[in-house]
């Protein structure tokens, strides 16, 4: 990986050049599969920038090398000017200060894919990442979702992932041709809402699953947790999407994703932990100890989502969303998970 900006290759007409805004451990290795793939597709542009200061993830993924082609660019506007394919891949919590940096800073032909899992809460009510950077960018975003721990493929463990588009196939066919290789195989949906709350609301889930681990409740009580997790999962959804697709949840972006959130990942080990403490340190500080830098998404996540359900008078149809974020805050034990999770 090339460590900082060189000079823009000679303009080629109708190749795609192809622009990582994020960085971290799915950032790098989402620049790695596409960088491996913008060498054999003909329609791309062979460089892929990435905004990111560091010549190769170290932090994260010693010892992976992200490609020759991939260039680090520590100036955003400059990272995104020519690109027509943007991979946003950020902690959601910072992506509505990046879109604002980035109104009017793109090109008009450009299309976006979200791999953030996360929303935000606004008064009239949660909006999803991918509709914050169409509405504040008025270009079209896919979503990309599925059982992804970075650091297994980045290793080129076997994985899947599941495109979420609307409408548009040929450029959700696209996305699945950037990122597809012989051990990430990708597949196309049309719910983009569906795939991407799938994506979100499993890291709550993973919470309450890494409750049970801290608490030695055993293998069984974890599985109801999950099934649990799914169902309500699948009723938010469609509460707040009726577009949402059944068939959605069984595809990698859901009940695959949900698995491997709540048996490895980074909530699951947090949430682990605070039990074992018996609630008595906090997720910052557990965060700041165990992350080495990364964020922790189902916390945040898990407030986001109560927020939604006391807003619109829904706390009692998810009970198990509900006791997460109250054991999160300190209002209940890590303890309630079974107790109060139950409907």
């Amino acid at each position: 990986m090339a460590p900082t900006a060189s000079e823009d290759n000679v303009e080629v007409p109708n190749k795609s050049r192809v622009t990582v805004v994020g960085s971290g451990n799915w950032g790098s290795v989402a620049a790695k599969l596409i960088a491996s793939n913008t060498l054999k597709l003909t329609s791309f542009h062979d460089e892929v920038r990435m905004w990111v200061f560091e010549e190769e993830n170290v932090k994260y993924l010693p010892g992976i090398k992200l490609g020759q082609n991939v260039v680090a660019d520590p100036d955003l506007e400059h990272a995104v000017r020519d690109a027509n394919m943007l991979v946003f891949v950020t902690p959601h919590q910072f992506m509505k200060g990046i879109c604002e940096r980035l109104v009017g800073k793109i090109r008009e032909d450009a299309e976006a894919i979200s791999l953030i899992k996360g929303m935000e809460v606004k008064m009239e009510g949660p909006c999803m990442i991918s509709t914050l950077i169409t509405q504040q960018l008025r270009i079209n975003c896919c979503v990309l979702m599925g059982a992804n721990i970075a650091n297994e493929i980045a290793v080129e463990k076997f994985s899947e992932a599941t495109v979420g588009y609307r409408e548009n196939k040929e450029i959700a066919e696209k996305w699945v041709r950037l990122f597809s290789t012989h051990y990430f195989m990708v597949s196309a949906c049309e719910d983009v809402e569906g795939v991407e709350l799938c994506g979100t609301l499993k890291n709550v889930v993973a919470i309450a699953a890494g409750f049970v681990d801290g608490l030695e409740m055993g293998n069984n009580t974890k599985a109801a947790i999950m099934r649990m997790g799914l169902r309500e999962m699948k009723a938010f959804s469609k509460l707040l999407f009726s577009s949402v697709k059944d068939s959605t949840f069984f595809e990698s972006c859901g009940v695959a994703d949900l698995i491997t959130t709540c048996l490895g990942g980074r909530n699951r080990k947090c949430a682990e932990a605070f039990a074992r403490n018996g609630g008595k340190r906090s997720f910052d500080e557990l965060e700041a100890e165990m992350l080495q830098g990364q964020k922790l998404q189902g916390v945040s996540t898990a407030k986001e989502v109560y927020e939604v359900l006391r807003h619109r008078g829904w706390l009692e149809l998810f009970p198990l969303f509900t006791t997460v974020h109250e054991i999160c805050i300190g209002r209940l034990p890590p303890t309630a998970i079974v107790e109060y999770s139950q409907s």
